[in-house]
């Protein structure tokens, strides 16, 4: 490019200082996927402090994961349809700026439903920036090398990002307060939203549609199934709001199934769903999700709340499944194109159905060597397996202008799996709670110090070790849907996804880009 030339393009509306300066174009938009994918996990570790903060029950506590993944996952398509209609920077500035602003107010939140609303909004924000980003990529980096390099580092950000979340949590719960876990998005934020526009130039923008009947019904509708489990968790099946919660969930579903058969261009296309291997896989990957929000929900309260360890050292009890992660997408990258989808996918899902029916077994004398971190890295290994599998499984065979709405929708699967699997696994650790209470209240009321009966005519919270029990007894159980969830995905796995040499072909040309694909 001659100087004159250059002069020119920065002449231009949204011309950007990014030809002398593609570190810093990347490293923006790295940032931006780095605190997507880091939040659920830095939110995770200080769970047990903001249920103490702001006295939320722990069936309660589920909507701090699920308020942020139900509008993270139920408009994620929706937002990378803005990007290419409104353009890619735009849009990506904006989602930038709303999840950080979301990220100050629930830093400031001194109510339950204050927080609720912040994370709802993180997860609006999440979906607008997020999809972008990736496309940022091929917009500001031209085809080779450099593109391959740029895809290579967000794929280690997006591997990365929740180990890093972890130890982030921990040390920010630890040191400073949990409040800072969403108020560290702030800096970072502020910083993203100042250089995008600056060293990042805007997409072109293409005529088309937005299926907003399709994603506010969607979203909304899985939200009321979600909040009906939970409600029946506590209130019971016969409750009039429970029963209430899954009419409009039917409703609204039915709603968007009819919004999408009808509508031009819909936000899930439902010819996605014609493929067999590509319907099996996200079957797959709904299941295996719905297993994973709650593991990961469940042991950070067991680590935490039974094994008395700090948020520091639970967020390192935690590494070892990244690792885990990390070698079975290893391996699964390295032998897919020659075995095909199949034997990973029905190995993987194997695996994780071990490691959950372990964790079944669970119990206030289990240790950390004994009872977590086994299980916890066959779950890893096996999920590893398949993360990179689904991924390139769902975009084969696609229509390149087709590819972005394969993955979308994956990802989109896993999110709302996720939300869905842990109202679930609530719904049965709530019952199981209530019935272990009931045995262990009379044991503390006969056993139990005066100044412990007195705190928990206040609290209504047993003390340890009654209060152990109950909360063991509670997690115990809540694994066994888990284990049946992995299993619906071993099944679909061994029935539905079939080996196909075309399918060979194409993993053969695409196993490079897995990383990528996957984040």
């Amino acid at each position: 490019m001659t100087t004159s030339q250059l002069i020119h393009d920065q002449k231009k509306p949204g011309a950007a200082r990014r030809e002398g300066h593609p570190g810093i174009a990347l490293a923006v938009i790295a940032a931006c996927q780095l605190m997507v994918v880091l939040d659920s996990t830095i939110v995770n570790i200080a769970l047990p402090h903001i249920q103490d903060a702001l006295k939320f029950s722990t069936t309660d506590l589920t909507w701090v994961v699920s308020a942020y993944t139900l509008t993270f996952g139920g408009l994620l398509l929706l937002g990378g349809r803005a990007g290419d209609i409104l353009g890619r920077r735009r849009v990506f500035m904006t989602g930038i700026l709303l999840f950080t602003l979301a990220s100050f107010l629930g830093g400031l939140a001194q109510e339950p439903w204050q927080l609720l609303a912040a994370r709802a909004l993180q997860g609006v924000g999440g979906a607008i920036a997020s999809p972008t980003s990736l496309a940022l990529i091929t917009t500001t980096f031209p085809e080779g090398p450099e593109r391959n390099r740029a895809f290579g580092v967000f794929a280690a950000v997006s591997a990365g990002g929740g180990a890093i979340g972890l130890l982030a949590g921990g040390m920010l719960t630890e040191w400073l307060d949990w409040r800072w876990v969403l108020f560290v998005n702030v800096p970072i934020g502020v910083l993203i939203a100042v250089l995008a526009p600056m060293y990042i130039s805007e997409s072109e923008r293409h005529p088309g549609r937005f299926d907003i009947a399709g994603a506010l019904t969607s979203t909304a509708g899985m939200a009321s199934l979600v909040y009906g489990f939970i409600r029946a968790s506590e209130e019971g099946w016969r409750d009039s709001l429970t029963i209430g919660s899954f009419g409009a969930a039917v409703v609204l579903l039915l709603a968007f199934g009819f919004t999408e058969m009808r509508a031009k261009e819909p936000i899930t296309p439902l010819k996605m769903f014609a493929d067999r291997n590509r319907s099996g896989t996200y079957v797959i990957m709904l299941s295996l999700a719905a297993a994973m929000f709650g593991m990961f929900f469940f042991i950070v309260l067991f680590v935490q709340n039974v094994l008395d360890y700090s948020p520091i050292q639970a967020g390192l009890a935690f590494l070892p499944v990244t690792a885990a992660i990390v070698t079975g997408a290893g391996l699964s990258q390295r032998f897919l194109p020659v075995l095909g989808p199949k034997p990973f996918m029905v190995t993987g899902s194997s695996i994780v159905v071990l490691g959950l029916g372990w964790q079944t077994f669970i119990n206030p004398d289990s240790s950390y060597l004994g009872g977590v971190l086994g299980p916890m890295l066959l779950f890893g290994f096996g999920m590893g397996l398949n993360f990179v599998t689904l991924t390139l499984t769902a975009v084969s065979g696609v229509a390149v202008h087709e590819a972005g709405a394969a993955s979308g929708l994956l990802n989109a699967t896993q999110q709302v799996g996720g939300s869905l699997g842990l109202s679930i696994l609530t719904t049965v650790f709530g019952s199981a709670s209530r019935d272990e209470a009931e045995k262990q209240v009379p044991k503390f009321l006969a056993d139990g110090s005066a100044e412990q009966k007195a705190e928990f005519a206040k609290t209504h919270q047993l003390p340890a070790p009654w209060g152990h029990e109950v909360l063991a007894q509670g997690i115990s159980t809540a694994f066994i849907p888990a284990v049946a969830m992995a299993v619906l995905a071993l099944v679909t796995a061994g029935l539905v996804i079939r080996v196909r040499k075309s399918d060979l072909e194409a993993l053969a040309g695409t196993a490079g880009a897995a990383g990528p694909a996957g984040g």
